[in-house]
């Protein structure tokens, strides 16, 4: 007779042994696992296979969620860092309720199904993040308690805290080989993030095989030199992981690392603890004989009901949600104005009157543009949108004087100040970035990141993923060309730009002054699906004056500063540039030669624009010249094969800015000369 979902409750509440009665819930998680990875012939089941009873302790003991409502905003977030185990999430998102079937567990790694080979950010289905490259889930974890830690600061009173969740996440060595692991871990500690609950999986083995040849650290050392809270344990005994997570939430000044020493593909008789099981289908022989190991008695795919019923978390979900619900409405009695502001935040929407607040300051802007660096300009609409915008939490990685990201109405973040919305990162460009998105993917809060844009290449394969999640995150890169001066090559971008604009579902901003920064800073805080690089100067710009028309046409990306009734070229620029477009045209016109001038500070947002309105600013029929300090790849989508860019494509060198620029052939001069290059002059 099967086991009651009552005994298999006590059973894993009380054993340490591993359960070989055919109902066991937690082989559930094995098969589920191994028979989706063999239907696919791709995928990884040495993880779920190991990580099974952690798994099964944290959701059927302590995880607070609600398969109902994915979006309930108070649930436990879930990360699985080490995404490589995919099948074992989406096990447990079909086996407690959420809306993946057992057809989509057998459409594994298939086109266009809800069961990818690495999770992808799905919060209808309960997936939290996008997981795959190693480290960046504990990374987007630690963002999430910081969101967590930030909002209750703001919203909780001692009679009634409506934000009071756990961040749980799973990690395996690989995650803690990757440098952005001790980027991300070393800041969560410094800031005592007691509801970040982090479990390892201690198998010792990755791709290559076993890792003590190549990963020899002693892990808990190095965590309780971070400040972590460590427990170790048999991550193959649910009552020790039970305890330990217990005890873990009860730590509430440090962040808890739960060492689970664990068997990679668990049960396997033949390849359990190898390398062989880490990233490769048992084989139908092999998981015969798992079954009969672990006394499995179910063909591929099928599910007792006794084992649905014990993993089935909707009833209990609907009531802790419920629960929840009555704690906001007397929130809404008691503080009204809280749960309003609270409210708004959770649903993403803007502040009441705030485009009446940003015409306002847009024209303010327009009424005293003056000369300046654009990331000074940045600072001055930073001023406003972070005063009209409390969600707004900036931050830098060591470069805050230079970033400008520090506000009027900003205050550093800190265990004496967790309503701080200025984060101090430290030189954490990587770390940054991920743990951005994860403060965006818990919600309720909007951040903007800053460093140079040199330094990107640490950065990018976090802007990479926010891009692939669609998450509105804003990051700020200053020094933005080789104008930055005597730092040199190493510090002065110029690949850069092409590859940002080369990431599908990012928008790039590159604006030449205080009216289009402003117009950049707010596409940036109320985009809802694609994060934005906002790109500013170190060296000093012009204020450009603009008609009205102008003012209105810069959120297109692109727009005519300087028109003529029968151009004979245009000339196109961005940034610090334009100004030079602009006087260059000047002088030409003072030759009889009638030059359109461009500006286009966001190449992205251009292309998004009707093919009609891009041919009226660019006259396909007509030479372009594109004048820009980068590399010049990214504009050949928009030229003919005879138009020119004035760009760089070799590394910079160490000298003054000014000279520089000459050297480099930004000047009047070199402009106006190709110019009639291109007119045959």
């Amino acid at each position: 007779m099967l086991l009651t979902t009552k005994i298999l409750l006590s059973f894993l509440k009380q054993t340490g042994e591993i359960n070989l009665h055919p109902s066991d819930p937690t082989n559930a998680l094995r098969f589920l696992s191994i028979d989706a990875v063999q239907k696919a012939n791709s995928g990884h089941p040495g993880m779920p296979m190991g990580m099974a009873e952690i798994a099964t302790s944290l959701w059927s003991n302590h995880l607070k969620h609600n398969p109902s409502n994915p979006n309930w905003f108070n649930r436990d977030r879930f990360v699985l860092s080490n995404g490589h185990g995919s099948m074992l999430l989406y096990s447990l998102l079909h086996l407690t309720g959420y809306k993946l079937s057992i057809n989509d567990l057998k459409d594994f790694r298939q086109l266009k199904s809800k069961t990818p080979g690495h999770p992808e950010y799905d919060i209808d289905i309960g997936v939290e993040t996008t997981t795959g490259p190693l480290g960046q889930g504990i990374a987007n974890a630690v963002g999430i308690a910081i969101s967590e830690k930030i909002l209750a600061a703001e919203f909780n009173h001692e009679d009634l805290d409506p934000i009071d969740h756990f961040t749980y996440a799973f990690l395996g060595d690989g995650c803690l080989m990757e440098g952005i692991s001790h980027e991300a871990c070393s800041f969560a500690a410094t800031h005592n993030l007691g509801k970040l609950i982090c479990f390892y999986d201690q198998n010792g083995i990755s791709i290559d095989g076993e890792i003590e040849n190549w990963f020899t650290d002693d892990s808990v050392k190095r965590f309780e030199s971070y400040g972590w809270h460590t427990i170790c344990v048999d991550g193959h005994n649910i009552k020790e992981i039970d305890e330990a997570i217990s005890q873990a939430k009860e730590k509430s000044d440090k962040p808890s690392m739960i060492f689970c020493k664990t068997t990679i593909g668990f049960g396997s008789p033949n390849k359990s603890g190898t390398a062989d099981v880490h990233g490769a289908p048992l084989g139908d022989e092999e998981i015969e004989k798992t079954r009969e190991a672990l006394n499995w008695q179910y063909p591929a795919f099928e599910i007792p009901k006794e084992i649905y019923d014990f993993w089935d978390a909707k009833d209990k979900g609907a009531d802790i949600n419920s629960d929840w619900d009555n704690l906001i409405k007397n929130y809404e009695e008691k503080y009204p104005e809280q749960a309003k502001e609270l409210n708004r935040r959770i649903k993403g929407e803007a502040p009441e009157n705030f485009e009446e607040s940003f015409n306002e300051f847009l024209n303010n802007c327009d009424s005293n543009n003056s000369s300046m660096a654009t990331r000074k300009a940045s600072k001055a609409c930073l001023d406003f949108f972070v005063k009209e915008m409390p969600e707004l939490v900036g931050g830098s990685a060591d470069l805050t004087p230079s970033n400008n990201t520090f506000s009027e109405s900003s205050s550093t973040f800190s265990n004496e100040n967790p309503k701080g919305n200025h984060i101090n990162y430290g030189v954490r460009e990587f770390g940054m970035s991920a743990i951005m998105n994860g403060m965006v993917l818990h919600g309720g809060i909007k951040p903007y990141g800053a460093t140079f844009l040199v330094f990107t290449d640490y950065a990018r394969n976090a802007v990479r993923l926010s891009a692939l999640m669609g998450l509105p995150n804003i990051f700020v890169y200053t020094h933005d060309s080789v104008a930055l001066g005597e730092d040199g090559p190493t510090h002065q971008p110029i690949e850069h730009l092409v590859t940002l604009r080369s990431t599908p579902n990012l928008n790039n901003w590159r604006p030449a002054d205080l009216v289009e920064t402003s117009v950049a800073w707010k596409d940036a805080v109320t985009s809802t699906k694609t994060p934005t690089c906002l790109i500013f100067s170190r060296q000093g710009t012009s204020a450009i004056t603009r008609s009205q028309d102008q003012l209105n046409a810069i959120k297109k990306g692109g727009y005519l500063l300087d028109q003529s009734d029968n151009p004979d070229m245009t000339i196109i620029a961005s940034g610090s540039e334009v100004q030079l477009a602009l006087d260059a045209a000047k002088q030409l016109k003072s030759e009889s030669k009638n030059i359109n001038v461009v500006s286009m500070p966001s190449l992205d947002i251009f292309l998004q624009q009707s093919e009609e309105y891009q041919r009226s600013i660019i006259n396909p029929d007509k030479p372009v010249l594109v004048v820009e300090c980068s590399h010049p790849n990214s504009w050949y989508k928009i030229l003919n094969r005879n138009d020119k860019v004035i760009g760089i494509e070799t590394f910079g060198e160490s000298a003054p800015g000014g000279e520089l620029l000459e050297h480099f052939g930004f000047t009047e001069e070199n402009v106006i000369k190709t110019v009639k290059s291109l007119l045959n002059d």
